[in-house]
């Protein structure tokens, strides 16, 4: 068995088999690297992950907490985080896919994102203190001015200040225009910031001698809603006259950390700015462009959020097959009623085959789904016309939604899966099953709950450009669809996908109407229309995977001398890795497809339905 936390075979399908990111690599932008290089930062990865990402992993060591700790208003960070900040910055990992301007690398975006998907898998907690720290020095380097930029940048990208996003207080979460936090404009420029944060992830830790805030606020004077916000960039001490961090705090102050279910190690801290009329906020962009330039962030938060929910699929998944390879228990079912039969790994018993396929099917469906996504980056970025950049752009936008919500919610329905698998032993902490579950239940409430996001794909993205973008999507499923029809042994899963492609299409359409005259109909089916589509587009990148997969598997058989021979290749599918992983596809695809991608056309039909009895019900009546 390899890895616990990380499948890079599957990885490397994704990369050169199934997208052929190689097809991009020598050519702009891309053109100082090649397949050797992005294979070398793969293991190199692999290599910090299993050796020091992974061992931080558990947030309780021998009966005694590993999590944060806030005493005397100061907050501090399990120790082993101070050693992987190190390391993880000095290996240039927060900006792998920058450009050279700002020190980076200039990968491909999804190399990036497998990267991202192998240090979060193994310690989800420490990562969002480098990934919000990412998050918020790309606002600088995108909105910020030439000053700001040279004040923020290398600091932020090197890891020597940290950063986070602060939008969320107690009577404004979802309902970001509710907010309170106010901004004064002082004479020399700056603004005087007055208000309180809360739930901000990673707010406040010992890792860096500073802390970037990136702060919305409403400018004295300026209208409500969110079309009254501005954004703010607030140090957690005052800078000096040359840019650098002084001694004194800029009057930000931790007034408490969450104690919450799950994700530990990370610091989620309730912030007050200004209590003492003291904190100094510099603007970022324009007057009154705060939430514009925020959902820069969000949206890229948003991707790193559905990341945590391939993360904890792929974990999951791999703890839980090598678990049921080892632990023994009962007969074989072809021996049932033979007192004398010996115990057999449960792996063997139908439905923990079951939900090992379920768990399987679902995780490398994710992972196609959300590198997919990584790759519309690197296409966008490649593309020779405004046009051609435009498409993928446009694939981006609608698939953003997709990633946060799906990813999220269906890697906790394989966490809680895998913790099925273990029995009583996946709900003790001896394993890290139960651990997998707490910290990923986050992951479908911050950055817009996935309700929010159900409400952006129905209310925003299917209408953008009228429709275009979503239809883009829809129609570069079509390729993979027709090639798999003229494989016998696809040809039905790739009718069923195309069913469920064309029951999404027709539904968005007939919610572009509804929405005008019975709005209750596809808000109240938001969510569940976003998963039909989720599990639509599973259907398609699995039609995909497999008929690149039976093509290599009949290369293999031919390479070995089994082209023809059933005998032989049943031989070679149970000593070859390479025939095995190609034959794993295929009936994987063939799992999924069959028993969660037919089932959309009739949830469609459902959700068409004037069926408002949520709606209906009097508030008494719950």
């Amino acid at each position: 068995m390899g890895s616990l936390w990380f499948d890079e075979r599957n990885a490397i399908f994704l990369m050169y088999e199934l997208f052929n990111l190689g097809d991009l690599l020598g050519k702009p932008p891309f053109e100082d690297h090649s397949k050797d290089m992005l294979d070398m930062v793969l293991n190199e990865a692999i290599k910090l992950m299993e050796n020091e990402v992974a061992p931080t992993y558990p947030d309780e060591v021998q009966g005694k907490p590993v999590e944060v700790t806030f005493e005397n208003g100061v907050v501090k960070v399990p120790e082993a985080y101070h050693k992987l900040w190190k390391l993880y910055f000095e290996g240039g990992w927060t900006t792998l896919s920058e450009s050279y301007d700002v020190g980076g690398q200039g990968f491909p975006y999804t190399l990036s994102g497998i990267v991202m998907s192998i240090f979060t898998a193994s310690n989800m907690a420490f990562m969002m203190y480098p990934g919000l720290t990412h998050g918020a020095a790309k606002l600088i380097e995108v909105f910020g001015t030439e000053e700001q930029k040279k004040i923020f940048l290398e600091n932020m990208y090197t890891g020597k200040w940290a950063g986070t996003m602060c939008l969320t207080e107690a009577g404004a979460g979802s309902d970001v225009g509710a907010l309170k936090t106010t901004a004064k404009k002082n004479p020399d420029g700056t603004y005087s910031i007055t208000g309180t944060k809360q739930f901000i992830s990673a707010g406040d830790h010992d890792l860096t001698e500073n802390i970037i805030h990136p702060v919305l606020a409403r400018i004295e004077g300026d209208p409500p809603g969110t079309k009254g916000l501005s954004l703010f960039i607030v140090p957690k001490y005052k800078l000096n006259p040359d840019g650098t961090t002084s001694d004194e705090l800029n009057d930000v102050v931790t007034g408490n950390i969450e104690r919450k279910l799950g994700i530990h190690g990370n610091a989620t801290c309730t912030l007050n700015f200004g209590e003492n009329g003291n904190c100094t906020g510099y603007l970022l962009g324009q007057e009154r462009e705060g939430i514009k330039i925020m959902f820069h962030m969000m949206n890229e938060a948003r991707l790193e959020v559905g990341m945590q929910g391939l993360g904890h699929a792929l974990a999951s998944y791999l703890h839980a097959v090598d678990y049921a390879k080892q632990r023994l228990q009962g007969p074989h079912i072809s021996r049932m009623k033979d007192a004398t039969a010996p115990r057999v790994p449960i792996i063997q018993h139908p439905d923990v085959r079951r939900m090992l396929l379920f768990m399987k099917s679902m995780a490398e469906g994710l992972m196609a789904l959300d590198i997919y996504t990584f790759y519309c980056f690197d296409r966008r970025e490649a593309a020779a016309t405004e046009e051609e950049k435009d498409k993928w752009q446009g694939i981006i936008e609608v698939l953003t939604p997709i990633c946060k919500a799906y990813s999220s919610d269906m890697g906790f329905r394989v966490t809680e899966t895998g913790i099925q698998v273990y029995g009583g032993y996946g709900y003790c902490k001896e394993y890290p099953m139960e651990q997998m579950l707490r910290d990923q239940k986050i992951s479908s409430i911050y950055e817009g709950t996935n309700g929010i996001q159900a409400l952006d794909l129905l209310g925003r993205k299917l209408g953008m450009k009228k429709g275009a973008y979503f239809m883009g999507l829809l129609g570069e499923t079509q390729a993979a669809i027709a090639e798999a029809k003229g494989i016998d042994e696809l040809k039905e899963e790739a009718q069923i996908v195309e069913n469920a492609i064309n029951a999404v299409a027709g539904t968005a359409l007939e919610f572009s109407k509804l929405i005008k005259s019975n709005p209750f109909v596809p808000l109240i089916n938001a969510v569940d229309f976003l998963n039909c589509l989720g599990d639509s587009l599973l259907g398609w990148f699995h039609i995909w995977m497999a008929g690149v997969s039976y093509k290599k598997l009949n290369e293999r058989f031919e390479e070995k001398g089994a082209k023809d021979d059933p005998a032989k290749q049943f031989e070679l599918l149970t000593s070859d890795d390479e025939a095995a992983f190609y034959r794993g596809k295929i009936e994987s695809a063939k799992f999924f497809i069959n028993r969660t991608t037919a089932l959309v056309p009739a949830k469609t039909e459902i959700l068409k339905k004037n069926e408002i009895s949520s709606m209906n019900i009097p508030e008494t009546g719950f």
